[in-house]
């Protein structure tokens, strides 16, 4: 009898010592390179807040595919019913995290939220500026949505949308996100974690990956050393000189274009003059090989040469700091104050190399005779430079940006980085509103061309800001996950595409 207790005693603690490290095994660590200011699925359109939020704990209504197109997500079909209505038909059967089941007044919640002037969402500010949509619920899983002006692509546009209950605030932001997807927010320790658990009502596929923790480490090198040592499984974002293992490190062409916006409204920005010396004062081809990866493109446009109406025509303006000086001097001559202070203004841990690649920016502006100083900051401050309402007393300030474009139009950038409305835009040209309207509500060859001519406008015409690179991204991945980075990794890490070794 002792022997079989013993023998019982012994197999309960093999079994509970495997399921133990079955559990461990199916959790996943990621490594940030900047904490979430916040995470509301409202701003899941921001990368920091996306790689956390999107298709994780909130879904969309659909979901556009890298390699195969528009798909779908919390909708199972949609319908054009003409003058700008589109009929979308919800799952059955999808519930949210607090239990109650997804309807068609949850989807018009959404909409009504993103568009609100209670709360800055960035989902609506970015991707619905300028239009208004409007909703009819036919029956609890059908809804009709109405863009004005009309938009042939608003399938496409829906797939940024991210659902919340119909109960969620209007007026303020969610500390604890509720969402349909195959995860539970659980926790956040500020400065420490995140942690997500699996959601085991969910109405897809079970994922492999059980739970994971974000954590954030601002050095490039430590996130990379913390994938090596097994302390972390993946660190979506590490600089060109970390990914040196190729066991480990990826690259790939991650759709984010760096730039400077420029505010046309302050002096001496206000000069085109100014802004052409901007330009040619940047030695654009330095940086690559050097602080950024061999296979950056240098940028013509806001969005990557992926995107539809892309101007390949157009040429990224020279290295000529001479003629950086003469323009200076031509303006300062007619009276233009070029000698003002520009504050350049950066975002801390953007991406890798970021401050390296502002210092040797703001030698070059000072080389060329610009009068200028660098400041960094941490995204929350950076954000009240980036985006409206502008400081009223501001003074003349360019302001770096990543802005990551992956859905194939430019329709997702221009409105809210150009129109004189846009959230970051910092333009005021009524022919620019125009160019942008008129795009946005054609199709086919029709809707390319008046892209390309946009971009022309932008680059050539009015001199907009300055376009630097478009990126190649690095992903350092512990050799025991099934998982390659792709171009959507820098927006979104859908942890349900996790598989273990």
């Amino acid at each position: 009898m002792q022997k079989l207790s013993t023998l019982l005693a012994s197999s309960v603690f093999a079994v509970t010592t495997f399921s133990s490290a079955m559990a461990a095994d199916s959790a996943v660590t990621i490594v940030l390179s900047e904490e979430l200011d916040i995470v509301d699925p409202c701003e899941a359109s921001r990368s920091n807040v996306g790689r956390v939020v999107l298709q994780n704990i909130s879904e969309t209504i659909t979901e556009l595919n890298p390699t195969e197109g528009l798909k779908p997500r919390l909708a199972e079909s949609w319908e054009d019913k003409g003058n700008g209505t589109w009929q979308f038909k919800l799952r059955s059967g999808v519930t949210f995290s607090d239990g109650t089941a997804l309807t068609a007044e949850d989807v018009a919640h959404s909409l009504v939220r993103i568009k609100s002037d209670k709360i800055s969402c960035e989902i609506g500010a970015k991707f619905f500026g300028g239009m208004e949509l409007s909703t009819n619920i036919v029956d609890d899983l059908t809804i009709d949505i109405t863009a004005d002006p009309a938009q042939p692509i608003l399938p496409l546009l829906l797939s940024t949308v991210t659902v919340v209950p119909a109960e969620t605030s209007m007026d303020a932001y969610v500390t604890t996100p509720v969402g349909t997807g195959p995860y539970i927010f659980d926790e956040y320790a500020r400065g420490q974690h995140i942690k997500l658990s699996s959601n085991t009502n969910y109405w897809g596929e079970k994922p492999t990956v059980d739970s994971a923790t974000y954590v954030f480490r601002s050095d490039s090198a430590v996130r990379a050393a913390m994938v090596a040592a097994g302390e972390a499984d993946i660190a979506p974002n590490i600089a060109l000189q970390d990914a040196v293992d190729k066991s480990m490190d990826y690259s790939y062409p991650n759709s984010e274009t760096v730039y400077l916006r420029l505010d046309h409204a302050i002096e001496p920005l206000n000069d085109i003059r100014v802004r052409r010396a901007l330009n040619y004062a940047v030695d654009r081809e330095a940086f690559v090989g050097t602080i950024l990866a061999d296979g950056t493109l240098l940028a013509t446009g806001i969005t990557p040469p992926s995107t539809i109406g892309y101007n390949n025509s157009l040429k990224p303006y020279a290295y000529d700091p001479e003629k950086a000086k003469a323009l200076l001097a031509e303006a300062k001559a007619d009276g233009v104050a070029v000698d003002k202070e520009i504050t350049l203004i950066g975002r801390t841990n953007n991406f890798g190399n970021v401050l390296e690649t502002m210092e040797a920016l703001l030698a070059m502006y000072q080389d060329a005779g610009f009068n200028m100083s660098l400041k960094m900051l941490e995204v929350a401050e950076w954000l009240e430079h980036y985006s409206q309402p502008f400081a009223e007393d501001r003074g003349p300030e360019i302001v770096e940006a990543q802005h990551d474009n992956a859905n194939g139009d430019p329709v997702f950038s221009m409105y809210f980085k150009y129109a004189t409305e846009g959230l970051q835009s910092g333009i005021n040209d009524p022919k620019l509103n125009d160019l942008i309207a008129t795009a946005t509500a054609l199709t086919g060859d029709d809707r390319s061309a008046k892209w390309s001519e946009t971009f022309e406008y932008l680059h050539e015409e009015i001199v907009a800001d300055v376009m630097l690179f478009h990126m190649v991204g690095f992903s350092r991945v512990n050799k025991r996950l099934d998982f390659i980075p792709s171009i959507r990794t820098n927006s979104e890490l859908q942890l349900s595409q996790i598989g273990l070794k």
